[in-house]
């Protein structure tokens, strides 16, 4: 909903010169329904390291802005009215132009729902056609109430679905409540890391701090009626199926030892991949006498002024929190095991303009191109430099000639930053392919740090951590009074340390052995009515916000859900055959993608060297699958307490 416009010209046209010009020129076809200002002279590009404006000149921008000033004007004086919405012929070539490319047809119409230009939302209404009582009788237990577990509690309520939803924090947001180190903020824009249905228009910056996005979740969970609902401090131990009354029995623990239990016809599990801080397995962990804490568990009652700090690992919390301490510390030392891809990104720091949140407020159909524009430079256009080529003979460091050219950008970009520092410049260009791991968004400040004459990057591996520092494989010992860690998390132990057992006492953890898998990242065999999210294979490396993912899912579930409610069904698990044969798909997607090639190390494989993280295909494919559940996939129990057999 747009707030009707009331600024005088001057004011209207201070927030145009702050605007991202081709979803204007989008906005300005919806409003008036004349295509002719994309169909002349201004044509943007896809370019995804650029300034964002599509490479539009100063007179394109100009062209732009004039037929703004024009309409928004007859906008507020009422000469105009909104017009019906363009037809899809016209909102096709208006993606086109936005996009700076043509977007293949099999896009159209997941980005035609992406972009929800009529402000619909129906997903809540999936089950509409079901009675009341039935609805009412089927209970839902959540766990998690960060992102994902938010999400799941508001459609289930505009589902009808009753719901009980745990937390083992003291507030929402999950990793947005708990990581609270220095410098913590989204590395995805935040007009696309957002809710689609709750929009955000006072984003305080392009990639907001962990203070502004707990801010927002916990406000959408205020605003849903979730967060009131919330037992927090409770832990779910273990949930088992019985098989008799076809009902999983989850055991709670509250955070002064008491237990209870929690019946529910289904769970859902949105405890996320990076819930639980992981230690790095070397020699002496633990002895170091001075002040230790994970980055994850930061201890904000530590003085860091004029201390002697060092830092083992050099991943994303690192690479935020390493440059908001450093002008404060005595002397800082940071230990590297391997150096991360730095991709551009000037504005990672930068506030939004005033100009541009006006413009989201006010310009009707602006926010959604907007957000549409974002949606489309971090969904799929990167994917064919991080795909391996076969029939590449080049250097193990890159995988196809496009990620070899990409490899190029990139070094040259962090060459320029290290002013001919010679031994710098060894220590951060990786030697492994780019998307083997996690790049890093970087507008300068990293490696600026280390220009500092009390901050050294340390490349010499750690051997082990002693009483009073760290020693490194060459024998010399730093010293230090305070020891971080920003050595991630344990993403491949998924759910743990909970139990689950399914039918006929199976153990969750037992059969995966280590290795978790699940259809669509969702579903496991013999675990009837057991549902995740950011479960196995449903993260992502350089396409999408996972914000994307969860909402996908839970559009799922609420499928499957439906099916039974329908059709008189107690509880379904996908068939062992199609659980196999996705999972086959999904490990030979990942073979193929630089974050699987056998070269290259990191959390998203597991133990075994399987990639047990990452969706390896294009978002078009995950939205696809997961439109509404397949019942042929699916083995169905009826209902009545009896085993029975599956049908």
């Amino acid at each position: 909903m747009t707030i009707p416009i009331r600024e005088n010209d001057s004011a209207i046209q201070a927030a145009i010169a702050s605007a991202h010009y081709p979803s204007l020129a989008a906005a300005l076809v919806h409003l008036t329904g004349d295509a002719s200002l994309i169909r002349g002279g201004v044509k943007p590009v896809y370019e995804f390291f650029g300034d964002g404006q599509g490479g539009l000149s100063d007179q394109q921008k100009s062209k732009i802005a004039a037929a703004a000033m024009t309409t928004l004007g007859a906008l507020r004086d009422g000469h105009i009215a909104r017009t019906a919405r363009p037809p899809l012929s016209t909102i096709r070539e208006t993606m086109n132009f936005v996009a700076g490319t043509e977007i293949p047809d099999r896009y159209v119409p997941f980005l035609v729902e992406e972009l929800a230009l009529e402000g619909q939302d129906r997903v809540g209404d999936m089950l509409e056609d079901i009675e009341a009582g039935r609805k009412q009788a089927f209970h839902v237990l959540i766990i998690g109430a960060g992102m994902s577990g938010i999400l799941a509690a508001i459609r289930l309520g505009q589902a009808g679905i009753p719901y009980t939803i745990v937390d083992k924090n003291d507030e929402v947001g999950g990793t947005w409540f708990e990581n609270a180190y220095p410098g913590c903020r989204v590395d995805n824009p935040n007009h696309m890391y957002s809710y689609s249905f709750a929009p955000n228009h006072d984003w305080p910056h392009h990639y907001s701090t962990q203070d502004a996005l707990f801010a927002y979740f916990r406000d959408v969970a205020e605003r849903y009626g979730v967060r009131a609902r919330v037992r927090f401090r409770t832990e779910i131990v273990g949930s088992a199926y019985d098989e008799r009354r076809k009902i999983w029995v989850s055991r709670a623990r509250s955070a002064d030892g008491r237990e209870e239990t929690v019946e529910s016809n289904a769970v859902i599990t949105a405890v996320g991949q990076l819930s639980r801080p992981k230690l790095p397995d070397i020699e002496g962990l633990g002895s170091f006498k001075g002040a230790a804490f994970h980055s994850a568990q930061w201890d904000h009652s530590i003085d860091l002024r004029g201390k002697r700090v060092l830092v083992i690992g050099t991943g994303a919390s690192a690479f935020q929190f390493v440059p908001e301490i450093a002008a404060d510390v005595g002397e800082m030392f940071v230990f590297q095991r391997s150096p991360p891809w730095l991709g551009a990104t000037p504005n990672y720091h930068d506030p939004v303009p005033e100009g541009q949140k006006w413009l989201l407020k006010h310009v009707p159909t602006y926010a959604q191109w907007y957000r549409f524009w974002l949606f489309w430079m971090l969904t799929d256009g990167l994917l064919p430099y991080v795909s391996v080529d076969p029939a590449w003979q080049g250097s193990p460091g890159a995988v196809s000639v496009a990620n070899e050219q990409l490899r190029g950008l990139l070094t040259e970009y962090t060459r320029a930053q290290t002013d001919g520092d010679a031994d710098l410049f060894r220590k951060v260009v990786p030697d492994y392919p780019f998307g083997g791991k996690r790049s890093l968004r970087d507008n300068g400040v990293w490696l600026a740090t280390f220009k500092r004459p009390n901050a050294h990057l340390v490349d010499d591996p750690i051997a082990e951590i002693t009483p009073d520092g760290v020693r490194t494989r060459s024998g010399r010992e730093y010293a230090g009074d305070v020891l971080i860690y920003g050595t991630g998390f344990h993403a491949s132990r998924f759910l743990a340390p909970m139990t689950i057992k399914g039918r006929g006492g199976r153990d969750l953890h037992t059969v995966w052995a280590g290795d978790a898998r699940a259809y669509l990242g969702i579903t496991v065999p013999g675990f009837p009515n057991f549902f995740m999210m950011y479960g196995p294979n449903t993260n992502i490396v350089v396409n999408g916000s996972i914000i994307f993912f969860s909402e996908c899912e839970i559009r799922y579930i609420l499928g499957c859900m439906a099916t039974l409610l329908r059709n008189g069904h107690a509880a379904m698990e996908p068939k062992q055959e199609v659980h196999e044969a996705f999972n086959r798909r999904v490990d030979d997607g990942n073979r193929k993608m630089a974050w699987g090639v056998p070269q290259v190390s990191s959390w998203y494989k597991s133990a075994s060297g399987r990639v047990s993280q990452n969706w390896p295909f294009a978002l078009v494919d995950y939205w696809e699958m997961t439109r509404a559940p397949n019942p042929a996939d699916f083995a169905f129990m009826p209902s009545g307490a009896d085993t029975g057999s599956e049908v």
